[in-house]
């Protein structure tokens, strides 16, 4: 068959675009939330009572993004949540996979996307805190010490170490340009959730969608390899929470783009639409092993995947969903394999482990 990759591309930018929209109003949203309660869990000794440590991690845990992740991880440093809090917290968290279930595309159902952004969740909630509890009622221990303080150490953004190229297009040229754009494609998005739409604009919004992306890749790579800046830490003043927001805008985006080329690529060119969903229909049990294995890959990268492809094939079966979710650990499993790799082993083997056992208790049961 004839194949446009020019096309191809073009559509895949285009779909990644539409979907940046709806990260962007997420993402930014939750910044500006998270900038207005930094300060409630400071002068505290510990939050909450010690039995009720690893709800109230989990409940960070569901915070989209790894913000809340970054907090409880502050929290612990500073002995104000036990151990079993932090683990509630890191099973429980999507990551920045969140947020592409936060959001929508051409192909893409927005209110199919919330209700499994709520069962995720909600699974992923129950799981956390029961393992919370287990670890808190056996005792078990890390080094808070080390651990957190490379967290944020990781996290951090050394802007005074930057290239100043890549400053200069992190904090000012690329920073502008894509708010910009997702401040354009914003009235269209929220009329979106509704089945709307500006007729009037759609053509524009388009290339706005396709630029975006296209922009939020290069940015990408510049803040990540020329600049090496990272976009979890926690910092004081809304310029900063936005240049941490469009960092992490970007990052999604970039993740967004991949998952859907390879996806979109492998069902319509290399096995042909009819023959891939036969093959997802008939073997469950594989794509749920394959997602919680793709989930348990260290970073934000591999819950983005799934998440795509989940919003994107259709029959993707939640179970395997789950079970990448349960199995992500998001950016923080890199400075506890770099000082711990004995925890950060024992980390992942287990979070996959449970990722399996409940994402195929989930297909089982029919979820």
């Amino acid at each position: 068959m004839d194949f446009d990759l020019w096309a191809f591309i073009l559509d895949n930018l285009e779909a990644a675009g539409v979907i940046g929209g709806y990260v962007s109003i997420s993402i930014v949203g939750f910044a500006l939330i998270s900038l207005a309660a930094k300060d409630k869990t400071k002068g505290k000794s510990q939050i909450g009572p010690k039995w009720a440590q690893p709800i109230i991690g989990a409940l960070f845990g569901v915070i989209p993004g790894c913000g809340g992740t970054i907090v409880v991880s502050s929290m612990y440093k500073n002995n104000k949540i036990s151990f079993g809090g932090l683990f509630a917290a890191f099973i429980t968290t999507l990551g920045e996979g969140s947020f592409v279930l936060l959001g929508a595309s051409d192909e893409a159902d927005v209110t199919a996307n919330l209700t499994a952004f709520a069962i995720v969740n909600a699974v992923g909630f129950v799981v956390g805190t029961i393992l919370g509890y287990t670890v808190d009622a056996l005792g078990y221990k890390a080094n808070p010490d080390k651990l957190l303080k490379n967290i944020i150490d990781e996290h951090n953004y050394q802007s005074e170490k930057d290239n100043a190229f890549g400053q200069l297009i992190v904090e000012k040229y690329g920073f502008y340009l894509i708010l910009a754009m997702s401040a354009f494609l914003l009235p269209g998005s929220i009329m979106a959730l509704w089945g709307g739409g500006i007729e009037s604009l759609e053509s524009i919004s388009v290339w706005v969608a396709i630029t975006l992306t296209a922009g939020s890749v290069l940015y990408f790579l510049i803040n990540k390899f020329v600049n090496k800046g990272h976009s979890c830490s926690p910092q004081e003043g809304l310029k900063t929470t936005l240049i941490h927001s469009v960092a992490d805008i970007t990052m999604v985006v970039s993740y967004v783009f991949l998952g859907l080329f390879v996806c979109n690529f492998i069902i319509d060119v290399l096995v042909g639409p009819e023959k891939f969903n036969q093959w997802m229909t008939s073997s469950t049990i594989a794509v749920v092993l394959i997602a919680a294995a793709i989930g348990a890959t260290p970073g934000c990268g591999g819950m983005i995947a799934v998440a795509t492809a989940f919003v994107t094939i259709s029959n993707f079966p939640m179970a395997a969903l789950i079970a990448a979710a349960i199995a992500t650990s998001g950016d923080g499993i890199f400075p506890l394999l770099a000082e711990n790799k004995k925890d950060g082993f024992i980390v992942t083997v287990s979070g996959f482990a449970v990722a399996c056992i409940v994402g195929l208790t989930s297909l089982a049961i029919g979820i």
